[in-house]
């Protein structure tokens, strides 16, 4: 994996880089501040970010937060030490793993491993969102339909019943049969649609056989 370094003191810096060479990592960037490691991680798309937390102009907390919601990339966070709020801080900000210094070999490779399985799930649960909430938009637009034509039909039933009510004594033969027959064909259209609507539903639970059809 292709690693940015993000940290402003030079000896870990060092330090850490000659870990991931010896490693087989490939060091992609160094970054001293929280803006240039925003910056180069938009460059450079690294697979993975060592974050220092405490760096010059931007905390690393901010600029996991900005290349979680920006640049979707593994966050590591480096950290001299590892407190209940430094660790619910950082997690809230999308950072995928926690790394003491000074670190080794070993905890390098767990962390990384870590924080790219935890992003690459993090990626696939917005994809799925993305898609209930695409999904739930075309219900609502999909029951604001339904709901309009049922009204249109019922205003139609209720409409010509008043009317025969109204003017049952008055009424010719023919228009009480022309005001029945369209409040029967309303009711039928109204029917039409709830069972289609019942049919939606349930539409799920039905084991389809899928076979070519000659169009």
């Amino acid at each position: 994996p292709r690693v940015l370094i993000a940290e402003d003191d030079y000896l870990v810096s060092e330090m850490v880089k000659g870990l991931l060479s010896e490693m087989g990592y490939a060091v992609a960037g160094v970054a001293s501040t929280g803006q240039e490691a925003l910056s180069m991680t938009q460059q450079l798309q690294p697979d993975v970010v060592l974050m220092d937390i405490r760096m010059p102009d931007m905390d690393g907390i901010e600029a996991t937060r900005l290349i979680t919601q920006r640049y979707p990339t593994p966050v590591v966070m480096l950290t001299a030490y590892e407190t209940p709020e430094l660790v619910q801080a950082s997690s809230e900000a999308g950072a995928g793993a926690f790394l003491v210094k000074p670190p080794n070999a070993a905890e390098i490779q767990r962390t990384v491993t870590i924080a790219m399985a935890r992003c690459a799930d993090l990626r696939k649960l917005r994809v799925l969102n993305a898609e209930l909430q695409a999904r739930n938009e075309e219900l609502d637009a999909f029951a604001h339909t339904v709901a309009h034509d049922l009204k249109d039909l019922l205003a139609r039933i209720v409409g010509f019943a008043e009317a025969v009510v109204d003017n049952l004594g008055t009424l010719a033969p023919h228009e009480l049969e022309t005001h029945l027959r369209t409040i029967s064909q309303g009711g039928r259209k109204m029917g039409e649609i709830i069972d289609a609507l019942l049919l939606l539903a349930g539409v799920h639970k039905i084991e389809v056989a899928v076979a070519p059809l000659n169009m």
